[in-house]
C-alpha cells in the first residue's frame, strides 16, 4: 500500500475544502492499495476522505483478496443482485457527513456517473482528481524503477524468443503464441498489453492487431510486447529483416532507428515533451517522410503501460528525474513497409536509460 501517496491525496482534499474522493480506474487502485484487479462490467472503487479512515469497495468475490493483498482499513462488497451504487453510497454515508467528492472523471463513464447521482442525490461529484493522481504516478521512486528494469529483462527474452520462431510460413500468431508460452512457463504471470507481430506491409499499419498473416522471404517483421513485473510495465518495438528485404524498407529503418537514437541521447532533465518530439521528428522529416509519421513520440508508463505524460508537440511538460516514457518513433507507408523502434526507460541525472536492450539495427534473420 501506498501510505504516503493516499496521504497526500488527503491533504489535496482536504486543502479542495471536499469530503472525499471516489476512485474507480482500477490502475489508481492497484497503484495506491497494492490491491490488483480488473473488475471488467463490475464496479470497484477506493474512497479516501477527509475525515476518515480510507475503503475500498467491490465483488463480494473479491474482498477477501482486497484484504489479504495487505490492505489495512476495511473492504466492502456487494453482491451481483444488489445495486453497487447505491451500497457504495451508503458505506460513505455511514462514514462522513460530507456531501462534496472528486471523482476520476477521465474514467467514470457518463452512464455510471448518473448512477452514482441517483444512489446519493444530496452529493456533489464535480470535482476532477484525475490531474492530481496522474502527478503522482509521474515521478518513480527506485523500487519502482527497479521493478521496470526486471519487466524490461523479460521483453528482451520476449524479443529472442519471438526472432528465433521465424520461419517462412509461420503465421503472426503462431510466433505471438510461441512467445507468450515460453515466458509463461518461465515465470512470467502477463503481458502489459496484446503482443503486437506485424509481418511486411501489414506494418505499415500502425494500430493494426496480430493476424493470420504468414511470414515470406524479403519481410519485415514488427514486434511490439511487454511484461509485467511485480505490478509495473515494460513497452518495447523492435523491426527485423527475414532474408533479403529492399532498399526502401532498409531506408526507412535506417532513419527510424537515427531518429530513435538521436532522441534518445539528447532526452535531458529540464526539456519539454514538445522539445523531445520535435528531435526525433525533424530527423523523418528532413529525410522526406514527416508525413508518414503519424503518432506521438512516446507516453508515460508505470504500474500501467500507458500513463501520462504524452511526449507529444504541444506538451511543456518538463522532463523531470524519475519520470519513466517510451520513445517511440516510426515510418509507415501503405503497400510498402512500416517500421517503428522503440525503447521505454527513465530520466536520470544523465539522460534517459532505457529498460531494454535489444540490438535496434536492422537484425536479418
Amino acid at each position: 500500500m501506498n501510505t504516503e501517496k493516499i496521504a497526500t491525496l488527503t491533504a489535496w482534499i482536504n486543502a479542495q475544502k471536499l469530503s472525499g474522493a471516489i476512485l474507480t480506474n482500477f490502475h489508481s487502485i492497484s497503484y495506491l492499495t497494492g490491491f490488483e484487479s480488473d473488475p471488467i462490467e463490475r464496479v470497484l472503487a477506493l474512497v479516501i476522505l477527509s475525515d476518515h479512515e480510507p475503503f475500498l469497495f467491490g465483488p463480494a468475490l473479491e474482498v477477501h483478496s482486497m484484504t489479504a493483498s495487505g490492505w489495512p482499513f476495511p473492504a466492502f462488497g456487494y453482491e451481483d443482485q444488489e445495486n453497487p451504487w447505491q451500497k457504495l453510497a451508503q458505506h460513505i454515508k455511514n462514514a462522513t457527513y460530507g456531501q462534496s467528492f472528486a471523482i476520476e472523471a477521465d474514467h467514470l463513464t457518463l452512464s455510471r456517473f448518473q448512477q452514482l447521482q441517483e444512489a446519493y442525490p444530496t452529493a456533489s461529484f464535480n470535482i476532477d482528481i484525475t490531474d492530481q493522481i496522474n502527478r503522482l504516478r509521474l515521478i518513480k521512486t527506485a523500487a519502482e524503477i527497479q521493478h521496470m528494469i526486471a519487466a524490461g529483462r523479460d521483453a528482451d527474452r520476449a524479443f529472442n524468443i519471438g526472432f528465433n520462431a521465424l520461419t517462412t510460413g509461420v503465421s503472426e500468431l503462431d510466433v505471438v503464441a510461441t512467445i507468450e508460452y515460453e515466458l509463461k512457463k518461465s515465470g512470467v504471470s502477463a503481458m502489459s498489453f496484446e503482443t503486437l507481430l506485424q509481418f511486411g506491409q501489414h506494418a505499415a499499419d500502425p494500430h493494426g492487431a496480430t493476424s493470420t498473416r504468414t511470414l515470406k522471404s524479403g519481410d519485415m517483421a514488427l514486434f511490439d510486447l511487454g511484461t509485467m513485473s511485480e505490478g509495473y510495465a515494460s513497452d518495447a518495438t523492435r523491426t527485423v529483416a527475414f532474408g533479403n528485404v529492399d532498399a526502401k524498407a532498409r531506408e526507412i529503418h535506417a532513419i527510424t532507428l537515427e531518429a530513435q537514437l538521436t532522441a534518445q541521447s539528447h532526452a535531458k532533465i529540464g526539456m519539454t515533451a514538445d522539445e523531445l518530439d520535435a528531435i526525433a521528428r525533424h530527423v523523418i522529416t528532413k529525410a522526406g517522410y514527416g508525413q508518414y509519421f503519424v503518432h506521438r513520440l512516446g507516453h508515460g508508463l508505470g504500474s500501467s503501460v500507458h500513463e501520462f505524460p504524452s511526449i507529444m508537440a504541444g506538451n511543456d511538460v518538463t522532463l523531470q528525474e524519475g519520470m519513466a516514457f517510451s520513445i517511440e518513433p516510426g515510418i509507415y507507408i501503405p503497400g510498402i513497409a512500416g517500421v517503428r523502434i522503440e525503447d521505454s526507460g527513465y530520466m536520470s541525472r544523465s539522460g534517459f536509460v532505457p529498460f531494454t536492450h535489444t540490438p535496434k539495427d536492422l537484425l536479418q534473420f
